[in-house]
C-alpha cells in the first residue's frame, strides 16, 4: 500500500515551519513513498521550496486558489494508494504515519484522522477552553476515543484512500481556507459526500497518530477567536447547504449537548479558586458559541440567495468573513 504525504503552503512567513513539517515526514518510522509540497499561488515560495526542499516534490497549485484547490492538486499529482495530509505549520511525531495508516488494513475504513496537539509559542493558556481547540486546528475536548468512528478527521492530520477521491471527486472549493481567511470544513463535506455513497464504509480517529500544530501568540487574541468562530459558522452553513443539516451538524449537536456543558460546569466549579482563568474560559465558551451560531445564520441567509454548487466557490462567504474582520 503506497502512501503519499501532501503538505500545502501559501506563505513565506511559515518557511521554517514548512521545513520542519517536511523533515518530520522524512523521519517517519514508516517512510512515505513520496512527499509533495503544493505551493498555493506564491512564486517566491515555490522557487525557494524547489531549491531547498530536496526531500519533497514541489508542485504549484494548478486548481483554484486556496486550501481545497491545493489539496486537490496534491491528490492529482500523487501516486500513492493512500493520500495523507499534514499542515505546513505542523510537524509529526516519528510514528505518525505508521499509526495513521494502520486502520486502513480494514477495507471498511475509508480514511483516518490523527490527534493534533497544540504547540504553544508561549505558555499554554489556562483560560482558553479545551472544547474550542478546534479554533487552532487542533483536537479538542469531546472527540471520541481512539479507534472510534468519526464523521470526519481534522485536516491537519488525516489520511484517505485514493478511492475516496476517484469515487466522489475532490474537496469543494469555496469552503476551505483561502490565504489567511479562516474558512474551513472542506474535509467535513468530502467525508459526508463519500459516506452518503458508501454507507458501509467510514472514517476513524487514532489518538496515537500525533502531530503538533503550532499556535503563535498572535492567535491568542479575542479578535482571532471571534473571527474564527464566525468563519466556522459560515463554513457549516456552506456544508449544510450541500449535504443537509442532518449529516452536516451531527457532530456539532453532540458537541453542544455534551462536551460544552461538561467544560462549562467544571469552569463554574473552579470560579472561586481561579476566578480570572475560569471566568475568561466561561466567557469564551458563551461568546464563541454565539459567534458561530451568528455566522451560521448569516451564511444560511446568504446561501439562499446564492447557492453553492459542488466543486464551485462561494464568494459571499469569503466577503462576509473579510467584512467581519475589518469591522
Amino acid at each position: 500500500m503506497g502512501v503519499s504525504v501532501v503538505i500545502c503552503a501559501y506563505t513565506m512567513d511559515r518557511w521554517d515551519d514548512l521545513v520542519a513539517a517536511v523533515q518530520s515526514c522524512v523521519d517517519q518510522t514508516t517512510k512515505p513513498d513520496e512527499i509533495l509540497v503544493v505551493i498555493d499561488h506564491n512564486d517566491e515560495l515555490r522557487r525557494r521550496a524547489e531549491l531547498m526542499l530536496t526531500a519533497a516534490h514541489v508542485v504549484p497549485n494548478q486548481s483554484t486558489k486556496g486550501l481545497s484547490g491545493a489539496r486537490n492538486t496534491g491528490v492529482a499529482r500523487s501516486t500513492g494508494d493512500v493520500v495523507a495530509f499534514l499542515d505546513d505549520d505542523a510537524y509529526a511525531e516519528a510514528e505518525w504515519l505508521e499509526e495513521l495508516v494502520a486502520p486502513l488494513d480494514d477495507p471498511k475504513v475509508a480514511g483516518v484522522g490523527g490527534w493534533v496537539l497544540p504547540h504553544w509559542e508561549t505558555e499554554a493558556p489556562a483560560w482558553f477552553p479545551e472544547t474550542f481547540y478546534w479554533v487552532f486546528g487542533c483536537s479538542y475536548a469531546g472527540l471520541p476515543d481512539s479507534k472510534a468512528p468519526i464523521r470526519n478527521p481534522i485536516g491537519a492530520s488525516m489520511a484517505m484512500r485514493r478511492s475516496v477521491f476517484t469515487s466522489v471527486g475532490g474537496f469543494t472549493s469555496g469552503i476551505g481556507r483561502i490565504g489567511k481567511v479562516p474558512l474551513g470544513c472542506e474535509e467535513t463535506e468530502l467525508c459526508i459526500r463519500y459516506e452518503a455513497r458508501h454507507p458501509l464504509e467510514g472514517f476513524v480517529i487514532v489518538h496515537e497518530a500525533i502531530v503538533h500544530h503550532r499556535v503563535p501568540k498572535s492567535r491568542l487574541t479575542w479578535r482571532y477567536f471571534w473571527t474564527r468562530c464566525w468563519a466556522e459558522g459560515l463554513s457549516k452553513a456552506a456544508v449544510t447547504s450541500l449535504v443537509g443539516s442532518g449529516s452536516g451538524l451531527s457532530s456539532e449537536r453532540r458537541y453542544v449537548a455534551r462536551a460544552l456543558p461538561r467544560e462549562f460546569v467544571r469552569s463554574v466549579r473552579t470560579l472561586r479558586e481561579q476566578p480570572r482563568s475560569s471566568g475568561v474560559r466561561i466567557f469564551y465558551m458563551i461568546a464563541g458559541t454565539a459567534y458561530a451560531l451568528a455566522g451560521f445564520v448569516k451564511g444560511r441567509v446568504a446561501l439562499r440567495r446564492s447557492p453553492l454548487v459542488k466543486g464551485n466557490g462561494g464568494p459571499d462567504l469569503l466577503l462576509m468573513t473579510r467584512a467581519a474582520e475589518e469591522g
